[in-house]
């Protein structure tokens, strides 16, 4: 029963999604930065067409969001000069190794498409329209004439959350399983990344990245690894790109601080301005008054405010949910499988920390581990 639920074809969890908002891979950054917050979305699809035919052939080749662009300018070199790394082509801050993006036939099983997910794969990206798209219906940035997206189908994506969702909805076949602790079930990620609050920010910059590329988050803990709140890439995601100067100048706790929901406390801005100064990063200061400044004239900030955030609900929009505050989501050892997707599913995150009755962090649940979970039962290994 459980095989067969898995056994559908995967374009049937893409009823209701919307097409993709896309961006060729040669867009600058500052270009895309513009685009995405337009699209009201978390992050946006980057495309590269072939010159080679008439038609012009796509393939989404990654995706780009806030968070990866505030990683590129905690680099020395851009700190130093902002305003001309952000005009680097997105393709040069795309994760380098295996692609985390995969086109995937609209036929394949959704048992086939979660092997995609458990070998790396972020963003399953699926045909969903036989007709080519209407240049003039839809805004892109640098797309080329005659492009048209993957052969001439219009594409959405689905991501590990879109497939937990699924199972969430079929779990009744999977029982009693998903009844079963998270600790019985083996489904505790113990390799977790934590720092301490009070040490530098920018020394978990490693870790930031991981986080990216593995959608996990960084815990940020006292003295006793007790949970105090963490730092994952939705937190990054919703500020602006000149939170990397927060990240380089700012402990772990007042990290979270101003990358929280709402505007930074004006303290903290200028601390941070001062200390970019002290490194004569005075192009970053400029940055900073530009985008706040920018923020202002719009009424609008990346970070939402709680207005903004249920304005956002009322859209239908993804781009502002809970998930964007710091503070962590945790369940036990002994909370249930079913228990830990539906705080997942509830709060929109990638990851529940897993704390002893002290509040001591001892692993997480990942949306990947929840896939492997189910994904084992229907090959009868568990």
């Amino acid at each position: 029963m459980a095989l067969r639920s898995l056994s559908g074809e995967v374009s049937e969890l893409c009823i209701g999604k919307p097409e993709l908002n896309w961006i060729a891979a040669t867009t600058p950054i500052s270009d895309a930065l513009t685009e995405l917050k337009e699209s009201g979305e978390t992050y946006i699809s980057v495309w590269v067409c072939s010159a080679d035919t008439a038609n012009g052939s796509c393939v989404c080749v990654g995706k780009f969001c806030t968070a990866d662009v505030i990683l590129f300018l905690c680099r020395e070199e851009n700190l130093a000069d902002p305003f001309k790394a952000l005009q680097t082509p997105v393709h040069h801050i795309l994760p380098k190794g295996d692609p985390i993006v995969r086109h995937v036939h609209p036929n394949s099983s959704v048992l086939e498409a979660i092997d995609y997910i458990l070998e790396g794969t972020q963003n399953l990206v699926i045909p969903i329209q036989k007709h080519r798209i209407n240049n003039a219906r839809k805004r892109f940035v640098n797309r080329q004439p005659g492009c048209s997206l993957y052969n001439g189908h219009e594409c959405c994506w689905l991501t590990q959350e879109d497939v937990v969702r699924f199972l969430l909805n079929s779990v009744g076949t999977f029982s009693p399983v998903p009844t079963f602790s998270i600790e019985l079930l083996n489904a505790i990620d113990r390799d977790i990344m934590t720092i301490t609050y009070n040490k530098p920010a920018s020394s978990a910059l490693g870790y930031f990245h991981r986080a990216i590329s593995e959608q996990k988050s960084v815990a940020v803990v006292d003295e006793e690894n007790r949970l105090i709140g963490e730092i994952s890439p939705l937190n990054l995601a919703h500020c602006h790109e000149t939170a990397a100067s927060a990240i380089m100048t700012l402990s772990a706790m007042d990290l979270m601080t101003y990358i929280d929901c709402g505007s930074p406390p004006e303290s903290l801005v200028q601390l941070v301005k001062g200390r970019l100064e002290e490194r004569n990063l005075g192009k970053m200061v400029d940055l900073m008054d530009e985008c706040f400044r920018s923020s202002m004239l719009s009424s609008s900030s990346s970070c939402s405010s709680e207005e903004e955030f249920m304005s956002s609900r009322s859209r239908g929009s993804s781009r502002h949910y809970a998930a964007s505050r710091c503070e962590p989501i945790v369940c036990s050892p002994g909370s249930s499988l079913m228990a830990v997707m539906i705080q997942a599913l509830a709060y929109r995150v990638s990851c529940v920390w897993v704390v002893e009755e002290d509040h001591t962090v001892v692993g997480s649940v990942t949306l990947e581990g929840i896939l492997s979970v189910f994904c084992n039962v229907a090959s009868g290994k568990s």
